[in-house]
């Protein structure tokens, strides 16, 4: 192992979006049974604080693969094309449009209903987006396209957000 392998060497996971929750999980258990400082106890303090890196290290390497649209941004990012979400806004145009729609119908909605509808529209917006991404850098090998998903799945996760407090404001 190495410290500056990738979180998809490290794990020993082909280079691509797609995974298997369960395979993440068991291998990062593996990795953490491996590092564990207290395996290392008898070697003095210095090998226990690499150990402890490497536990660092392999948390979030795991906090990355774990999640798809870390593990999306990550996987643009190893291929060249960064989401840079803070300076970098651009969205397909249809996006954009579906936006503006979601926006008006949560400052609209009024009741529980109205909110399960949008938050229903977001689930399976999110689930739309993550296939893109898997098609995008997994068959297709676009990650600049895909970096455009990722960012509208960005907003799609911080929308979803707003649609839960919104949730939690009629529950008064």
């Amino acid at each position: 192992m190495n410290l500056q392998s990738t979180d998809f060497e490290l794990f020993g996971l082909p280079l691509q979006f797609a995974q298997d929750r369960e395979a993440i999980d068991a291998r990062w258990k593996e990795l953490q049974r491996e590092a564990h400082p207290d395996r290392f106890a008898a070697q003095g303090q210095a090998a226990q604080r690499i150990a402890m890196q490497w536990s660092v290290r392999i948390n979030e390497a795991y906090q990355r693969l774990k999640d798809p649209l870390k593990r999306a941004a990550y996987l643009c990012e190893l291929r060249g094309a960064p989401v840079d979400a803070q300076s970098n806004t651009a969205m397909p145009a249809d996006f954009l449009v579906e936006q503006m729609a979601w926006r008006e119908a949560l400052e609209e909605a009024r009741n529980e209903e109205e909110l399960d509808q949008l938050d229903g529209e977001l689930h399976i917006a999110r689930r739309e987006a993550l296939q893109r991404i898997e098609h995008l850098l997994d068959e297709r090998s676009d990650a600049a396209a895909a970096s455009q998903q990722v960012r509208a799945l960005m907003f799609i996760e911080r929308f979803g957000h707003d649609v839960q407090v919104r949730f939690e404001q009629l529950g008064q």
